[in-house]
């Protein structure tokens, strides 16, 4: 009974949606539109969509009779929802000018004890059809068969706002770090950076790590590497002391680190269990991953200027990868944990890596550095250098391959991914030109 509720409440949810859906694009019957109570209404503005409390539509302008009105909308898919979602005792809905439902089985009173004019508007048939065909299906994604007749420029306009809100979304995350560390650009650089070498299954923990380094208080070492090295591991929790302890270069590192502990009152190390090794390649194992971080950051290639620099050159790309082009200190080119020797291949980070890391890491924080700081100029030019990044190659991009929607650049397979998970996983049909387009060519 209880699920049976709440899959009718869910298909009536939908259903709203379509209303506010065909009011937002005056799809509207080709009659005249009249008032239950037989008065003339003319749209002249539907207004702006509300996506928070309050009514649905703000700032609409209507004619009703020989009055034009300007105010609110407030939509449902019956006329007696008004009273059921309180409105009739909220003074924010004081303001309604028209109420539209697809239902009429009431009349509606404001708090204020004004009548409010009602529409009756109906969903077309091929519409309601197609939208729940569209939220019915389990393929994905869900308008698959209509992407392939859907026009290059049409597709393209739609892919650069998806690019937008996601590099948007993205920087967002980088400005919630600045927040926290007080707005430290630097601070919020490194932590991104490091976030992003845990390479999805370490992400969490290299995050955790990195907000525990003190760069202020460690910046005037960064000359010496195997300094650097001990605090980056110690802190981490990988440096072992104990006496059957037989690494040379591990004990070393380890009274380096207590050494620097206590100078510069470091943090407890973190808990080694936090580490994840398990279906790692030893590449990305969290000790080589610290060494190359402890390198690049000896080096300086994690300063904010540094970044800065490179996309300002004519070839930027070709400045990024030679930024991010990180080794590590010698012990590390024959081991990949403390004392079990093993001669790496790959002595640096491989190109596809470079090219994850500019986009996860250097873009983001760039592009919020460009939005804070009013650079039009800088953030058209990082989207222009992932126009020119080859696209990632994950399970979404091979789904939108599938059903015939290529991503060639790293800003096409940024823009399907944004499209996949803030649309597609949450059935926002109604929200994306794709979706617009299913409703359209299908009804």
């Amino acid at each position: 009974m209880i699920f049976r509720t709440f899959v009718t409440n869910f298909k009536r949810y939908r259903m709203e949606k379509l209303l506010h859906y065909i009011w937002k694009h005056r799809i509207l019957p080709l009659k005249a539109l009249q008032t239950t109570d037989g008065q003339d209404v003319e749209i002249v503005d539907v207004g702006l969509l509300n996506p928070n409390a309050g009514p649905d539509f703000f700032n609409a302008k209507v004619r009703i009779g020989q009055t034009m009105w300007a105010g609110n909308i407030e939509i449902h898919l019956k006329s007696s929802d008004w009273y059921r979602h309180g409105h009739d005792t909220d003074e924010a809905y004081n303001n309604v000018i028209l109420h539209v439902a697809n239902i009429v089985d009431a009349t509606v009173v404001t708090q204020s004890g004004k009548d409010i004019p009602q529409l009756q508007l109906d969903i077309p048939a091929g519409m309601a059809q197609s939208y729940e065909q569209l939220q019915g299906t389990e393929d994905y994604p869900r308008c698959y068969k209509i992407i392939p007749e859907i026009d290059t420029f049409t597709a393209h306009s739609w892919m650069d706002t998806l690019l937008c809100e996601r590099m948007q979304e993205r920087s967002t995350l980088v400005l919630h770090r600045l927040q926290e560390l007080n707005g430290n650009w630097e601070g919020a650089l490194f932590v991104t950076l490091a976030r992003n070498f845990g390479f999805g299954i370490n992400g969490d923990a290299f995050e955790t790590w990195a907000k525990r380094i003190p760069l202020d208080k460690i910046g005037k070492h960064r000359d010496e590497l195997f300094q650097i090295e001990a605090i980056f591991l110690g802190t981490a929790g990988l440096l072992e002391e104990s006496e059957n302890n037989t690494d040379e270069y591990e004990k070393k590192l380890q009274k380096e680190y207590t050494y620097q502990q206590r100078l510069f009152a470091l943090p407890s190390p973190m808990n080694k269990a936090q580490w994840k090794y398990l279906r790692l390649r030893p590449q990305n194992f969290p000790h080589i991953r610290l060494a190359e971080l402890a390198w690049m950051y000896h080096k300086g290639r994690t300063n904010l200027s540094t970044l800065l620099d490179a996309v300002q050159k004519d070839k930027p790309l070709d400045a990024l990868y030679a930024t991010l082009d990180a080794t590590t200190s010698d012990y590390w080119t024959s081991h990949i944990m403390f004392g079990k020797e093993c001669a790496r291949k790959q002595l640096s980070l491989s190109r596809q890596t470079k090219q994850l890391l500019i986009i996860n890491t250097v873009m983001p924080v760039l592009y919020a550095y460009a939005v804070t700081h009013n650079n039009e100029p800088l953030r058209e030019r990082l989207l222009d250098i992932l126009r020119q990044l080859p696209a990632e190659n994950n399970y979404i991009l091979r789904q939108w391959r599938n059903c015939g929607l290529e991503a060639t650049t790293a800003a096409d397979s940024q823009s399907l991914i944004q499209l996949k998970r803030m649309y597609c996983d949450r059935a926002d049909c109604l929200r994306c030109k794709f979706g617009y387009e299913f409703l359209k060519r299908k009804s």
